[in-house]
């Protein structure tokens, strides 16, 4: 089979590897569309030390089932899925609570890490545990199915914030995930949703998809126009998605007393945090690890159209351009939003 191999970093090549074999448990998928995660690109470049070379990358990921195992039921040949990014054991403390993405053994499809190594969906095949599988209703095409890992990552992350509805909100980072983000809370119930980022272009989409106001600012600037918007009491919780010093600290400062700041984004794997404020003000912190089990809710809200994908996928393009196009996102070029890698085909499609 074809496959995209980050063979060392900063370099990509169509490899031909051995098409996956089923384990009793496995199902065999063929690919049909992979997003191209921003982590993705981290592992590109070596920075995040979680792609470690010879990998195939990708785990944002829909298809075809191609084989099932010989232990597997409720699947057959034909049958349209998806899966999660996280592989749980199933039999850990966690697992057996429903808490699969804090499982003791996970791992992560694409990911490697010096723990453990898991091929991915940048790929004809990719070979999975029928636990992690799920169909897809057949109004939703194969593109748009690959950013159900990124819908349920924020659907997570909202659910952990423990909103009752009517709460005000701010959303740090128009990123993907802060724009789907942005979404989910809308969804849960939120009276009004700010979105906060330094990329006009970015908050144009968040104001197409439904934020009560964008602002175009960071830091103290920021700080400033949440408190007039609010009458200087601040929101009721901020999802950070951005995971910086800076913006950690302005969500801190953008929370009202007793507010919660649930942090989402990870680009740096370490920051500093004003203890004060957050002990003085009562301010809950709250980490979102992942998704858990959202997927057949992120299915439904997307079938509904009450969480919009298809304005935020840049192309869908033939798995031979995967290296041009992680060029062009470890660049940082702008307005590139979600690239959806199609291994089936080399005639890629725009839209």
């Amino acid at each position: 089979m074809n496959a995209l191999l980050l063979s060392e970093y900063k370099h990509l090549e169509i490899a031909t590897l051995p098409v996956p074999v089923p384990e009793p448990f496995d199902v065999l998928v063929q690919v049909a569309a992979c997003g191209i995660c921003g982590s993705d690109v981290h592992g590109y470049d070596g920075t995040s030390g979680r792609r470690i070379p010879p990998i195939v990358m990708g785990h944002e990921a829909a298809g075809i089932v191609a084989a099932v195992g010989s232990e597997v039921s409720g699947f057959a040949v034909g049958d349209r899925v998806t899966f999660d990014s996280t592989v749980y054991c199933g039999v850990c403390d966690f697992c057996r609570k429903g808490e699969v993405n804090l499982c003791d053994d996970r791992q992560v499809v694409g990911v490697s890490c010096g723990d453990y190594s898991r091929a991915g969906a940048f790929a004809e095949y990719v070979a999975v545990p029928a636990r992690i599988v799920y169909k897809l209703p057949d109004n939703l095409a194969f593109a748009e199915a690959a950013m159900l890992e990124a819908v349920s990552v924020a659907l997570h992350a909202v659910a952990v914030s423990e909103l009752k509805g009517g709460e005000t909100a701010l959303v740090i980072g128009a990123g993907m995930i802060g724009l789907l983000t942005l979404q989910a809370a809308r969804v849960a119930g939120c009276s009004q949703v700010f979105v906060a980022d330094i990329d006009a272009t970015r908050l144009k989409f968040a104001a197409d998809l439904g934020a009560d106001k964008t602002i175009l600012a960071s830091g103290a600037e920021l700080t400033r126009e949440i408190l007039r918007s609010t009458g200087g009491r601040g929101v009721d919780v901020v999802l950070e998605a951005v995971g910086r010093n800076e913006t950690i600290a302005a969500a801190i400062d953008c929370v009202r007393k007793g507010g919660t700041v649930t942090l989402i984004g990870n680009i740096t794997p370490q920051v500093n945090l004003p203890l004060q404020k957050v002990v003085s003000r009562q301010i809950r912190l709250q980490g979102s690890c992942a998704s858990c089990g959202e997927y057949p809710q992120a299915m439904e809200l997307m079938a509904a159209g009450k969480i919009r994908v298809r304005p935020l996928i840049t192309a869908v393009a033939p798995l031979s351009d995967g290296p041009a196009w992680f060029d062009r996102l470890h660049s940082g070029e702008p307005n590139l939003m979600k690239v959806v890698l199609d291994p089936r085909t080399d005639s890629g499609q725009s839209l």
